[in-house]
């Protein structure tokens, strides 16, 4: 896709997003993707040698293998969604091979998926493509409702089905969040000592969090607090939702906040948002990648385009989009991915 089938897909908003120049954090502050991303980061970190390598091998593999940024296709949503209601626009999707098989044609730097689908498929594709197992999930089948990351396996397990990463999603905010903390911390840690990236899903999830018909989950404030707690635990990459909106603190009158985040730190446009997002993750060390949210037909193509252009001209890592993909025909996934990855190939779109 060319950088104006960018500006077409963007329409009244293309110039909003292509020309905006943060006045807040200083994109001179940042760590920033690059070739040599694995070297200036992690080199120096408490990382082992088999870490930096499986880092490097999500880092150089698929179509933006090289260039410091990632595309990773997630579907653990036939657990965290219920497979009927996640597979049934495609049913060839409860065929975990057509998930991999996906990932692979689409040009993604890895897949993330469950223990069952990774490991079904091991032999044949471990050395492929780059494996991530998902180690966590809210299974969804008990009533009433609950959300609660529950594990699924062992790290060891996900080391032996021949993973490069694991993953972990956290419900910070929620009342299991302080269980979550010590288990996918005490995960993380095993992982690295076996020689697995970490990735986090830094998600917040509190009924409370709601007011005045806002959702502050996904309030800027909130989440870069939960991306905070995330590279604490040494995650090396941080997956979060895009924020679009702010003051989350203040709405709800808890925890600590500074007038100077709302003001200084941030603005109202969704650049500078996510700026802050990645400020919260030691200013890009922790490489942030926005999650592509749930399919709504026609618009996903433009709605995945843009959440790619906000990521990257904030300085984030890539996106993580696993829905708008999976939930249309192979072919047609396979293009939304590469459009994707064509924002960050695009020499035309810069930093903020």
């Amino acid at each position: 896709m060319s950088y104006q089938n960018t500006i077409e897909l963007l329409k009244d908003k293309a110039e909003d997003l292509l020309k905006h120049e943060c006045k807040t954090i200083s994109k001179d502050l940042l760590h920033t993707p690059s070739p040599d991303f694995v070297d200036k980061i992690f080199v120096q970190s408490n990382r082992n040698t088999q870490v930096l390598r499986s880092l490097a091998a999500m880092y150089n593999h698929g179509r933006l293998a090289g260039t410091g940024y990632l595309s990773i296709l997630p579907v653990d949503q036939g657990i965290e969604h219920t497979a009927g209601a996640s597979f049934s626009p495609n049913p060839i999707y409860f065929d975990p091979e057509n998930i991999i098989k996906l990932a692979i044609e689409g040009g993604s730097n890895a897949v993330a998926t469950t223990f069952g689908n990774l490991a079904i498929m091991s032999r044949k594709y471990a050395h492929k493509i780059p494996f991530l197992v998902k180690l966590n999930h809210n299974e969804l089948l008990t009533y009433p409702t609950k959300y609660e990351q529950i594990m699924f396996g062992s790290v060891e397990d996900a080391w032996n089905l021949g993973a490069v990463a694991v993953g972990a999603t956290i419900y910070f905010g929620s009342e299991g969040s302080d269980r979550q903390i010590i288990e996918v911390s005490q995960a993380f840690e095993r992982a690295h000592e076996l020689g697995m990236a970490c990735v986090l899903w830094c998600y917040t999830r509190n009924n409370d969090f709601k007011k005045d018909g806002i959702n502050y989950e996904t309030a800027a404030d909130i989440t870069g607090q939960a991306n905070h707690l995330g590279v604490t635990i040494q995650a090396d990459i941080i997956k979060q939702k895009l924020p679009d909106v702010n003051g989350g603190f203040t709405a709800i009158n808890f925890s600590k906040s500074d007038k100077r985040m709302y003001t200084d730190l941030a603005s109202d446009h969704p650049i500078d948002l996510c700026r802050y997002q990645l400020a919260n993750c030691y200013m890009g060390r922790a490489g942030l990648i926005n999650s592509g949210g749930e399919s709504k037909g026609e618009t996903d193509l433009a709605e995945s385009v843009r959440s790619a252009v906000i990521n990257k001209r904030a300085g984030g890592t890539g996106l993580i989009l696993g829905r708008k993909a999976f939930q249309r025909p192979f072919d047609e996934g396979v293009k939304l991915l590469n459009a994707v990855q064509d924002v960050y190939l695009a020499s035309e779109i810069g930093l903020a």
